[in-house]
Parts: C-alpha cells; sequence; structure tokens
C-alpha cells in the first residue's frame, strides 16, 4: 500500500494562534495552492482518499476526489491535536507557566481539556492498520494535519514521538509511506 499524506493548505488564521480541532476556512491563496498539490499528485491513481473532517483538509479532498472516481471519506481519527481550552487563544495570551507544564511533556500531557500527542498518535496508528488490511496493494490519498503526519512518520522511523517535532510538514506537502507485507518504510517527507 501507498499512503499519500497530503498537510491541508495553509488555514485563514492569523500567526500566534494557538488551533487543532477548531474548523477554521483556508488562506486566500488556497486556489494557487490546490494547483500545486493537484500536481504532485497528478500521476497517483488512488483507490481511495480519505480526510480529516475539518474543512481544510475536507475541501482539499473534495477537490482531488474531482480528478478521480473515488469519493471522500471522512475520519475523525485524522484530526489534528486537540488543544482543548486552548483553541483559538493566542499563544502568548495561554500562561506561561500552564504552557511550559505542557512542554515539557508534550507527548503524554494533554492541554486542559485537550488530547496528549500520545493519544493522537494512537488513533493515527489504529487508521493506518485499517487502511494497511484493507487496501493492500493500492495508492491510498490521505488529507490531514502535521500532529497526525508526524506521529505516521514516528511509527514508520520507529523514532520517538518527541523527536517527530523536528521533521518540517509544509502546508500542502505531500509524504509518502508504504506498507507491504506488514514493513512499514518512509519513501519521502514533505514534497
Amino acid at each position: 500500500m501507498n499512503l499519500y499524506l497530503v498537510r491541508h493548505t495553509t488555514p485563514d488564521i492569523a500567526p500566534g494562534i494557538c488551533y487543532g480541532q477548531s474548523d477554521i476556512e483556508v488562506a486566500d491563496s488556497y486556489a494557487h495552492e490546490l494547483e500545486v498539490v493537484r500536481g504532485k499528485l497528478a500521476a497517483v491513481d488512488p483507490v481511495a482518499i480519505y480526510s480529516s473532517p475539518l474543512k481544510r483538509c475536507s475541501q482539499l479532498a473534495k477537490a482531488i476526489a474531482s480528478m478521480t472516481t473515488c469519493e471522500v471519506q471522512h475520519d475523525a481519527r485524522l484530526m489534528e491535536l486537540h488543544f482543548g481550552d486552548w483553541e483559538l487563544l493566542a499563544w502568548n495570551d495561554i500562561p506561561r507557566g500552564l504552557v511550559d507544564v505542557w512542554a515539557d511533556d508534550h507527548v503524554m500531557q494533554a492541554p486542559p481539556a485537550g488530547e496528549s500527542f500520545h493519544a493522537l498518535s494512537l488513533r493515527a496508528k489504529d487508521f493506518l492498520q485499517e487502511v494497511s488490511a484493507n487496501h493492500v496493494g493500492q495508492n491510498l490519498v490521505v488529507l490531514t494535519h502535521a500532529g497526525v503526519i508526524r506521529a505516521l512518520l514516528a511509527h514508520a522511523l520507529n523514532m520517538k514521538l518527541a523527536d517527530s517535532f523536528r521533521l518540517q510538514i509544509d502546508y500542502g506537502s505531500i509524504t509518502l509511506i508504504t506498507v507491504e507485507n506488514a514493513i512499514t518504510r518512509v519513501a519521502y517527507v514533505n514534497r
């Protein structure tokens, strides 16, 4: 199976705002970014397209699906990290002590009323195991978020989750993970 992980395009949100599962719109640059993503996927013939249900992914998924015979399948396991009470707050407005406690162990520690990166990684791994079993030898396009892509890369590379934040995942980038005979490999990152 070839899993083409596509990070959504640039969101329409001011810099310095904490967002994860907030359902925000795409930026004005969407049309241009869409064409770039389409170009990157032009040679891919997917049998399925999966997407986070958040607008910034589902809008892109629908546009990519229009190039294929696939329908978009939304899956909540592909959503970004839930920042709980911090969603849509400026990072500078969140008490520094709370951010420091979270940052000291951002893998296991969850923001208030949110989820930990470990929890995100478990749902991402569950998704990977399910599609790997159901789509042997097939191409899938998955529209998701940087957190999910980093978690899946950490799994594929046998990397500590905390170290996955060193991986650059740009808006509109594609990361290819392959699964063959229960062996997961990374073909490329952030293309």
